[in-house]
């Protein structure tokens, strides 16, 4: 194999945007196989916009078995991400799935079971870890140079999203369509980012307010509380209403505090470590000084180009994934956490229980209505992935 002969299910905001990096060679080892969408509309899009030889399909498992991919990109609504990834991988394909992995921890449970049983690669989009401002981030609390993180504070609320956002989709913003709103379609690369760089936290108290700023069943404003294992804590707020939004993510550490904010990485450094001054200091109001410089980065920030040339490289070469798809169940373990707590009004501890999640999200499914008036879009999403310090893509 020369080159992976790509694949991709559905091709709406994300899908037609891989289709036309894939098709304009930006990931030099891919060439674009097939499409396949259900949406009629979509494949006549494909007709006109892609080359001509692109096979297109209405059915996934047909395209899966015809013997034209090699590896497919699942980049449907949320609930349909397990079963398509399951699919290629019985189908003996490598296959990347958009995120966020699924919509609960027991359905991507059962998913990444089927892949430890596979020979194939599963990736997962976790484009932001491409981020040159968040890899240094991971770099330097990684090393422990700074030492162990203390507190951890996000608030990324530049997601701003008018109600006809929400109105373009008939499964968008309901329980039953997409299984939750900003936490599980604006936030996956956030939570996943503050997991990746901070680690797991353990214990989850947050509020989840549904509707409160649209007309919209889900959530679209969250507050969130998180302890870490070594007595750390976190706090994440978001909302798809604020504006102008903000995007601020603080981890402050024994030896000082990173700031990433502005398409800049600030490093504030003490000139001794916390716990040491406290405990040494004789001055009642004295405090440790600290030096703030701007921490230089290699400026690379592929994104979603750069993760499927890692794909690639991985399957022709055995070279490293940005993010294994079995990483997709830490940021959903967070976000089903999140939901959890405000729905019972309590802290829950993680690994979460599942079943209980999955009781409660069959109540909220079980009232869910499907709107029946919308005005289907399709976003031009260029120039929506790589501004530096971006919490992640306007999906």
């Amino acid at each position: 194999m020369n080159k992976v002969r790509m694949g991709i299910v559905g091709i709406g905001n994300m899908g037609s945007s891989h289709s036309k990096n894939i098709a304009a060679g930006k990931i030099p080892d891919m060439t674009l196989a097939a499409v396949c969408d259900i949406n009629p509309a979509r494949l006549e899009w494909a007709k006109k916009e892609l080359p001509e030889g692109t096979a297109k399909f209405s059915d996934a498992e047909t395209m899966m078995k015809s013997g034209l991919v090699d590896a497919v990109i699942v980049a449907t609504p949320h609930y349909l991400h397990p079963p398509l990834v399951e699919m290629a991988l019985a189908n003996h394909l490598h296959v990347i799935s958009e995120k966020p992995a699924g919509v609960y921890t027991k359905q991507v449970r059962e998913m990444n079971e089927a892949a430890a049983k596979s020979d194939k690669i599963f990736a997962v989009m976790f484009n932001q870890r491409t981020n040159c401002l968040y890899r240094k981030m991971k770099e330097i609390v990684g090393s422990g140079e700074m030492g162990a993180v203390k507190r951890t504070n996000w608030i990324i609320t530049d997601w701003y999203r008018p109600q006809c956002y929400y109105d373009s989709g008939s499964w968008r913003a309901t329980w039953a369509g997409e299984g939750g709103g900003v936490l599980l379609n604006q936030c996956p690369h956030n939570l996943d980012l503050w997991q990746w760089i901070c680690g797991m936290p353990q214990k989850v108290q947050a509020f989840c307010h549904n509707g409160k700023w649209h007309d919209i069943e889900v959530e679209d404003d969250v507050t969130a509380y998180v302890e870490y294992p070594n007595g750390a804590t976190g706090v994440f707020i978001t909302t798809t209403a604020d504006a102008p939004g903000t995007n601020r993510f603080e981890v402050t550490l024994e030896g000082g505090k990173l700031v990433c904010e502005n398409g800049k990485l600030l490093r504030y450094q003490l000139d001794v470590n916390e716990r040491e001054f406290c405990r040494t200091c004789k001055q009642a109001f004295g405090a440790p000084k600290a030096t703030c410089t701007e921490v230089q980065t290699d400026g690379k920030s592929e994104q979603h180009i750069g993760v499927l040339k890692a794909f690639a490289g991985a399957i022709l070469r055995g070279e490293p994934l940005i993010a294994s798809g079995t990483e997709g169940i830490n940021s959903l373990m967070i976000s089903n956490a999140m939901h959890l707590s405000s729905w019972l009004g309590k802290p829950v501890t993680l690994p979460i229980d599942e079943d209980l999640f999955w009781s409660e999200l069959q109540k909220r499914i079980a009232t869910s209505k499907r709107k029946k008036e919308v005005k289907s879009v399709v976003a031009d999403l260029r120039g929506s992935f790589h501004d530096v310090g971006k919490g992640g893509e306007k999906a």
